[in-house]
């Protein structure tokens, strides 16, 4: 289906009602750094925000892969939906809507803008969900739906999928599902979200994976953002970050090293729990970890609280599962792991165990695991790469074990999402290659589960059923620290890692 682009909308500037009422929609979902109410400006220019991002764009800022977080994190791109400190679905482009049938969903716009100009209609916004849904390979919050959309009259979208999905509204919060406008796709088979998006700022320059220059969007739905715009940098080396923001080359710096937490100011560092989790993936198909009892044997082998103490130094949890202590309920509900085989000693087996180093922590946490697998009877030779140069590898199975941190409700919101995605045997992010029939049922149950608290006891059954594979072992649940000079403000601290910066963000 072919959809005409909408006809430019006369630029305006946002009303001070505007800018009052509708930005605490967004900035206010999280806690925000620093002090203020974090609100829009209306007036006054503001001082450029400078900002240390972790990972540099892998996929030329395709909204369809591991950027898509880059993007909504800067506050270019939004989604109909986004969500709260709670994991509720809230209002983001889309001001409501209502389910119509089993299948079907109902979604009203807000009256907004893309950074080109154009309104964001209903035929739009369903031309770009179309074309998510078309991406190769799909986005990960659309593992095994099959969705539609259409416009409906002025004001509506229409969302239909191919089977009952009680968490749509969920998973269009994904930073992967971010609305576009048609200028976005006019080149075959690629996607720019540079000037085609939504949020208060918007990409004018990218310099390949050095950095990036972005403006205020002044047309802004949600009102006229604070800074004028964002210097971004790209830097690996978690010390390198951390020393930006010591020596005033920057006003935010994400993913301080624990190393580099006490050099830093008082007050320069923001501690939040996430729903990140550090796990060491056994590749069920190479040739060590083909037998279930030399997986049990290497999880037996890894002691948690050693990683939390000493590679984290306090500011992570031992791991107890796929999901941790931010996720509030995961605790109430877990089910032990039954039926796990008996480890046998690993008398010497040969593993190559791989990490990267753009979590600065993750390398020191190998390290850590190759010397108690070694304990144990394994023989471990470590590899170390940076994050775009392992991903393909570790994907194709090319490692024995991988330890990779991961947010376990970064793509949808939905618990289920995670488990669909990196345990069963069409998951897209399979770092474990498992592929187990009772996996496979167990999650699939549980994608079928509309009421939220029966969903989470599904939910804690299939954890349970992956946990007794050892295909993972859950090792820490993060505290992302955050550098935040004394002059920068209304920086939104997620748990879920979404957002950074928004309209109330300032220096």
């Amino acid at each position: 289906m072919r959809f005409a682009a909408p006809a430019p909308l006369p630029r305006r500037r946002p009303r001070l009602l505007a800018a009052l009422c509708l930005a605490p929609l967004l900035t206010g979902c999280f806690a925000a750094s620093g002090d203020g109410d974090g609100e829009a400006s209306v007036a006054g220019e503001g001082a450029r925000l400078r900002v240390a991002l972790a990972f540099p764009p892998t996929e030329n800022l395709s909204p369809y892969g591991a950027d898509a977080t880059i993007l909504s994190r800067l506050g270019v791109t939004e989604g109909l939906t986004a969500l709260d400190a709670n994991g509720a679905a809230v209002p983001a482009l889309a001001a409501s809507w209502r389910q119509e049938g089993g299948r079907t969903w109902l979604f009203t716009l807000r009256e907004a803008a893309f950074q080109d100009g154009t309104g964001v209609t209903p035929a739009a916004v369903a031309a770009s969900l179309t074309r998510a849904t078309e991406a190769e390979p799909a986005p990960a919050a659309l593992t095994d739906v099959t969705l539609t959309a259409t416009a409906a009259g002025a004001t509506g979208v229409r969302v239909t999928t191919a089977a009952p999905d009680p968490i749509l509204p969920l998973r269009l919060s994904s930073p992967s599902l971010a609305v576009l406008s048609p200028k976005a796709f006019v080149k075959k088979g690629a996607v720019d979200p540079v000037g085609t998006a939504t949020g208060p700022f918007e990409v004018t320059r990218v310099s390949g994976v050095a950095g990036a220059r972005l403006d205020r969007f002044d047309d802004y739905w949600g009102g006229r953002a604070q800074a004028s715009g964002i210097d971004v940098r790209f830097v690996a080396d978690g010390t390198a970050r951390a020393n930006a923001l010591r020596t005033g080359q920057v006003d935010l710096a994400e993913a301080i090293p624990v190393s580099q937490a006490a050099g830093l100011a008082a007050g320069a560092l923001r501690e939040t729990a996430t729903t990140r989790t550090t796990s060491l993936h056994l590749n069920v198909k190479s040739p060590v970890f083909k037998k279930p009892a030399l997986r049990a044997a290497a999880r037996a082998a890894v002691d948690p609280s050693v990683l939390a103490e000493d590679v984290y130094e306090g500011h992570a949890d031992a791991g107890v599962g796929i999901y941790g202590p931010a996720v509030t309920w995961a605790g109430n509900e877990r089910v032990r792991p039954v039926g796990r085989a008996k480890a046998e000693a690993p008398g010497g087996a040969s593993l190559t165990l791989a990490t990267y180093d753009n979590r600065p922590e993750l390398p020191e946490v190998a390290q850590v695991l190759k010397q108690q697998l070694e304990k144990a009877g394994f023989r471990v030779r470590l590899e170390v790469r940076e994050y775009s140069r392992l991903e393909s590898d570790a994907l194709a199975g090319r490692f024995d074990a991988v330890v990779a941190a991961r947010n376990s409700l970064l793509d949808t919101g939905d618990p289920v999402s995670v488990l669909a995605g990196d345990f069963t045997c069409d998951g897209g992010y399979n770092l474990s290659l498992l592929c187990d029939a009772d996996v496979d049922k167990a999650v699939g149950k549980a994608q079928t589960v509309a009421d939220t608290d029966e969903r989470r006891e599904a939910v804690m059954a299939a954890e349970a059923a992956i946990l007794r594979t050892d295909a993972v072992v859950p090792l820490v649940h993060q505290r992302v620290l955050t550098g935040v000079a004394a002059e920068a403000g209304g920086v939104l601290l997620d748990p879920y890692e979404r957002t950074l910066v928004g309209a109330g963000t300032r220096r």
